[in-house]
């Protein structure tokens, strides 16, 4: 659950759409009949390369705390050198270890070992290279993202860098930006934004490009497993929307890449399922919407389709309870998903709690999720309240400005968001563009939770009840000593859960 950024461009969340007219009237008898109902076509299944636009933010980004460890000078290691020069590894053979042999001042260390190998009781011998830390990503936007360092993401990641491809998160969201290719919708209404506001015409057949986002693998078609767009019906869950494609970045962007920015669990595979539906999907008439009904359908197929991980950065405040969610999160933590599910953004609003997360205390391996800015306090939306089990960074632009956010690529906002402008330059949208956005809210607390629950079951902690227990176990406490229903075990600790529990490398 997003919190718009301050500002006049601040998206909004629902479409009050108005029927104005009937159906558009279409150029073309056969793309008529095509449209007949909501549908969308396949125009083309491929496209250029994805488009970059760069960072997005109106102040400078600063980074205050530098993390760079500069080497000392030492007498055993020569200025440059990879290794110690006053000793080397020798392992004789028949010998169950190795021995450390000192060796000549001034001696080469490559040189001797070299001459240890060309014996024939020596089975291997090598310099006593210097290893160090390659947690701290070098991805050129990473300075820009401080919630990573506060959470000690860098040491974590010296103990689990990122898990693997054997590990699948699904994003349950309103789409990704996986897919690259042409696909032709219909807009068939005018319609109003808001009661009493600019008739938006009804654009006809339109086509829509779309690509991959570069820092989720576009090349990668592996990282994507088992797509699925209960929205649509089919199998292509592309984002029209943004929200899904940043919340996937932080559970899994590309790391170490030279390039953009960093996600917690960067190596794991990514399953798109999408159950929101965006303005546009409701502008083309897509013939599902974001109910319970379809969110729980969501949540079985990802648990069915291998997910070990599932992110759920979605919910509602109105309405009554959601047994229909609650029973298929029962049933994906039975079938060893753990489950992540954002609190809530309604703080200011209410406080009232995001329906789909309110039974997420009494299931063992799902939790709700609070967001903290990044002083590490609440953030100003954060519901509170009895659901609230962990926090974790969400991003607060009043304490900081537009850099408190999150970073991360998705979609290109101003090219996609053409409903934002005037009805006069209203037209249709391009989901083939990306930049790097600050987002704020629960939305981008919860997959700070599941990379960090992917790395956890990377490491051997297979039950979702188990990864619960972790994390609040080491979990560093804030507020009211112990539980508490602002932050409730506290924010996450990876670091300290990983090397609490044994399972350092």
């Amino acid at each position: 659950m997003r919190v718009p950024s301050p500002g006049p461009a601040a998206r909004l969340a629902l479409l009050a759409a108005v029927v104005i007219g009937g159906l558009a009237t279409v150029s073309g008898g056969a793309q008529s009949a095509i449209f007949a109902g909501a549908a969308r076509l396949v125009v083309q299944d491929a496209a250029l390369p994805a488009i970059d636009r760069g960072l997005r933010a109106q102040e400078p980004p600063r980074d205050p705390i530098e993390r760079a460890t500069p080497r000392l000078a030492r007498a055993d290691v020569a200025p440059g050198a990879p290794y110690l020069a006053s000793s080397v590894i020798v392992k004789f053979k028949g010998e169950a270890t190795f021995d450390l042999l000192d060796i000549p001042a001034g001696a080469d260390a490559e040189a001797v070992s070299a001459a240890w190998r060309a014996r024939a009781d020596v089975e291997y011998a090598q310099p006593r290279y210097l290893n160090h830390a390659m947690s701290r990503p070098n991805d050129p936007l990473y300075q820009n993202q401080w919630n990573f360092p506060a959470l000690d993401m860098e040491r974590a990641w010296d103990i689990q860098p990122g898990a693997t491809a054997d590990i699948i998160v699904a994003v349950l969201d309103s789409g990704l930006a996986f897919y690259s290719g042409t696909l032709r919708y219909n807009s068939r209404f005018a319609f109003r934004l808001a009661p009493g506001g600019p008739v938006y015409p009804a654009l006809g057949v339109v086509d829509v490009p779309f690509a991959a986002a570069p820092e989720l693998g576009a090349s990668e078609s592996s990282r994507f497993v088992a797509p699925r767009d209960f929205i649509w019906d089919d199998t292509l869950p592309v984002d029209l929307d943004g929200h899904g494609t940043h919340v996937a970045g932080t559970v899994g962007q590309l790391t170490n890449n030279n390039l953009g920015v960093a996600g917690m669990a960067y190596n794991v595979r990514i399953m798109p399922v999408k159950i929101i539906q965006g303005i546009w999907d409701e502008i083309f008439s897509s013939p599902n919407e974001g109910t319970d009904d379809v969110v729980a359908r969501g949540i079985r197929y990802a648990a069915d389709n291998g997910a070990r991980v599932i992110n759920m950065s979605i919910g509602r405040t109105q309405g009554g309870p959601a047994p229909a969610v609650t029973e298929a999160i029962r049933y994906a933590v039975g079938k060893g998903a753990f489950v992540a599910l954002a609190s809530g953004n309604s703080r200011e609003q209410g406080n009232q709690p995001n329906r789909l997360a309110e039974a997420a205390p009494e299931i063992d391996g799902a939790v709700a999720v609070a967001a903290v800015g990044r002083t590490l306090d609440a953030a100003f939306y954060s519901t509170t309240g009895a659901a609230v089990e962990i926090a974790a960074p969400g991003g607060d632009q009043r304490q900081g400005g537009t850099v408190a956010g999150i970073l991360q690529q998705t979609l290109d906002q101003d090219l996609l968001e053409t409903y934002n402008r005037p009805p006069s330059q209203y037209g249709p949208p391009r989901a083939d563009s990306f930049a790097y956005y600050y987002f704020q809210g629960t939305s981008m607390a919860t997959p700070h939770v599941s990379g960090f629950a992917a790395l956890l079951m990377q490491q051997g902690i297979t039950s979702p009840a188990a990864v619960e227990a972790a994390m609040k176990a080491f979990a560093t406490d804030k507020g009211a000593p112990g539980r508490d229903d602002v932050y409730g075990y506290g924010l996450i600790n990876p670091r300290a859960t990983l090397r609490g529990l044994g399972l350092a490398r």
